[in-house]
């Protein structure tokens, strides 16, 4: 047996998918489309009953691809029923798709959710008559309590067992007669109501699936009086949808006496979605998260004890570590351990074994499992804002500044998720509805600088500069990316993604406390999907850069400079000669660490380390002053600064690493578009490296062009404005 779970967005949903199902519930996508497939079993009936959770939607009707996916499965695979999720705390607005459900031949249960909520308000529902009123069973439940699910179930088993025709609030309607009559085209057919009320509508669907019956049912059309109805049949059906609604079924909806002024929600709301104070308060929110999830300084003590005051194991030295950053570490401390131990256990093997495992199979396990303490915290603090109603509200607030650029409002939260790291930020583009929208979203996300590339901005400003310009140096590049990303979502919208920025339609859920179990089975999914996804090509690509980087092409063991990388990296340097980092007798050094940096951005700093004779890890846990007067200082301080900014400029903007590259093909679902998107980054990458370089190296000849430039906009002004001039002297005369 098969039920089928129907509701608006934000209605509770996925919350009583996740209540039925619990740990038999399984996520892939739906055939063709990059929207959320999930389906699960109840077993606690007499027989184990399948749960497929549909796409949250407001109609059935072809606007978007949710509403096309539910629809067609209805439809076609037919359930044995429709447990249809309705927000007791909105009822009107709701019930409108329930009174689309019913137009089908399907057993229709509809469970009245957030009943706690609306009693918080004073507020009641006579079941007994809406039950009676819409002719379906009624039942009060609370997905997010675990309350009245076990009779939810019991109900909807014994209704799929009863054969249901569909029925129309239309044929009560002052359009009955039209409906009547197209009704009567499709002759008793497999969900006739439901097909009737389409072609009424001029559903563009319908009129493709039955293009005879759509020549009827226009000229049954042309025999009303349009003038009343201007054609808008659409229009008319959905007024006569609510009209009914509000005469027959809101009538249940008993409002307290007492509940008047604005509800808490909407309290709330005056502040978190202020105006002026809106978008400050969310970045504040969003700070907090970060410092919980990468700060090595949670309670600011480093400022207020003298240093050598403590130095506890995982927990912090001199500070106390965030929860992200403890994790990290005790998954550190185990990695290290256990590679130790291997490396021990594997002293007397051949040195290529040993390298092979440690350095290679075992160093790439360990680069996937060091991203996923940050991924699990920041998306924990995550699900928590967002099954609060609030990542809603945050949405709406950005969509403004967001549409100027060809992105709604939904777009920002996976480009901020970026900052802390890619592949969680690739990821969440799937809530975006629009596949244009989702498309740009994705090749924009490698120009937020995530946390791995956090110590190549670190290591170059506290080595070329000093005290707090360093710190100036660190925000500039976080700058720069912004700002590419800006002109390159203008440049996309003028051209490759042109369009309109779809409409964002949302309706914010009320403000509720998380359930923990649902943000634990959310955190699980999306840690499952970057494991299966990501893991196994960052694992892999570490193994040949291993390979790469301590063989020679005669396959004998050298040393990096002579390894195969090595003299890749010479032959290519020519390639970056034009951005300035590829000049020079080390100019290769620093082509390999990019090269190296597209598997992973951790390993730029720890190659160059290891070009320049120190230990990898050394370089990544050593501060800017004890690199001082190192042989990587003396590296990087060999390039001139423009071809140092070019280099932190080609890092920052190129592919952000394989992990991402993973994560980008299964979200793009395609081999061609995620082609396009590896070429934009590095396109983007070598260009504004090449801007940089050149204008900082140049700087008088930029200033000269730029005086050129100005020179002949303002000539062209000056002509223009001359022309217009002219041609309305001649207009007068």
């Amino acid at each position: 047996m098969k039920f089928a779970l129907a509701g608006n967005p934000n209605s509770g949903k996925t919350t009583l998918f996740n209540a039925l199902t619990g740990s038999t519930a399984h996520v892939g996508n739906w055939p063709g489309v990059t929207v959320d497939k999930k389906d699960g079993y109840y077993k606690k009936l007499s027989e184990k009953v399948q749960i497929v959770d549909l796409p949250g939607i407001y109609s059935l009707s072809p606007y978007t691809p949710e509403e096309v996916i539910s629809r067609n499965y209805i439809l076609e695979e037919m359930p044995d029923a429709i447990i249809n999720i309705v927000d007791a705390t909105n009822l009107e607005r709701n019930l409108y798709l329930t009174t689309q459900l019913l137009e089908i031949d399907v057993p229709v249960i509809v469970a009245l959710n957030m009943m706690d909520a609306l009693e918080r308000n004073g507020d009641s529902i006579d079941i007994e008559r809406l039950e009676k009123k819409i002719g379906v069973p009624v039942v009060l439940i609370s997905a997010l309590k675990g309350k009245g699910i076990k009779e939810l179930m019991e109900r909807a088993y014994a209704a799929a067992s009863v054969a249901r025709k569909g029925y129309s609030v239309l044929q009560n309607s002052k359009i009955k007669d039209m409906y009547a009559e197209i009704l009567s085209l499709y002759n008793e057919s497999d969900n006739a109501v439901f097909h009737t009320v389409k072609m009424l509508e001029a559903d563009e669907l319908e009129i493709a699936a039955n293009p005879s019956i759509a020549e009827r049912a226009a000229i049954i059309k042309s025999t009303i009086d349009n003038e009343e109805y201007d054609n808008d049949y659409e229009g008319i059906v959905a007024d006569a949808r609510y009209k009914y609604i509000t005469e027959h079924y809101s009538k249940a909806l008993k409002r307290s006496k007492s509940h008047t002024g604005d509800s808490r929600s909407d309290k709330i709301d005056k502040v978190l979605t202020h105006r002026f104070w809106g978008i400050p308060i969310f970045l504040l929110i969003m700070l907090a998260v970060f410092h919980f999830t990468f700060s090595e300084n949670l309670l600011m003590l480093a400022y207020l004890i003298p240093e050598g005051s403590f130095d506890i194991l995982i927990i912090g030295t001199d500070a106390i570590n965030s929860p992200g950053v403890m994790l990290f570490n005790l998954i550190d401390l185990g990695t290290s351990s256990l590679g130790e131990a291997v490396a021990a256990a594997l002293s007397s093997s051949p040195e290529w074994v040993s390298s092979l495992v440690v350095d290679g199979l075992l160093g790439g396990l360990f680069a996937v499992l060091s991203f996923i303490p940050q991924i699990m915290v920041l998306f924990f603090f995550l699900s928590l804002l967002e099954d609060s109603g609030y990542m809603a509200r945050v949405a709406f607030i950005m969509d403004r500044a967001f549409r100027r650029f060809g992105l709604s409002g939904k777009a920002f939260l996976p480009l901020l998720m970026c900052f802390g790291c890619a592949v969680p930020g690739i990821m969440a583009t799937r809530t975006l509805e629009n596949e244009k929208e989702r498309r740009m979203a994705i090749m924009l996300t490698p120009f937020m600088s995530c946390g791995a590339k956090m110590p190549i901005w670190a290591t170059f400003a506290g080595i070329m500069f000093a005290g707090a310009f360093a710190e100036v140096i660190v925000f500039g590049v976080y700058l720069l990316g912004i700002v590419v990303a800006i002109l390159s979502a203008m440049l996309l919208k003028k051209t490759a993604l042109r369009g309109e920025t779809p409409p964002f339609i949302m309706e914010l859920p009320t403000y509720h406390l998380p359930q923990l179990k649902n943000t634990g089975i959310h955190l699980w999914e999306k840690l499952k999907h970057y494991v299966i996804r990501a893991a196994t090509v960052i694992a892999g690509a570490v193994v040949i850069i291993w390979a790469l980087s301590t063989f020679s092409f005669g396959f004998r063991m050298v040393e990096p400079s002579d390894s195969m990388l090595g003299q890749i990296g010479r032959v290519l340097s020519w390639l970056f000669v034009p951005i300035g980092f590829g000049q020079g007798g080390s100019g290769w050094q620093f082509v390999v660490a990019a090269i190296t940096g597209l598997i992973a951005k951790e390993m730029v700093v720890a190659t160059m380390g290891v070009f320049s004779g120190m230990d990898g890890d050394a370089v990544l846990d050593a501060g800017a002053e004890d690199l001082q007067g190192s042989n990587l200082a003396n590296m990087i301080n060999g390039i001139s600064a423009p071809a140092a900014f070019s280099f932190m400029a080609f890092n920052l903007l190129s592919i952000p690493c394989m992990a991402a590259v993973a994560a980008a093909k299964g979200e793009l679902k395609s081999a061609k578009k995620l082609m396009a998107a590896l070429g934009f980054w590095m396109g983007a990458a070598y260009l504004v490296s090449a801007l940089i370089y050149w204008i900082g190296t140049y700087w008088w000849i930029s200033l000269i062009l730029v005086g050129l430039i100005g020179l002949m906009i303002g000539i062209s002004k000056i002509v223009k404005y001359n022309k217009l001039k002219l041609a309305k002297i001649k207009a007068n005369i």
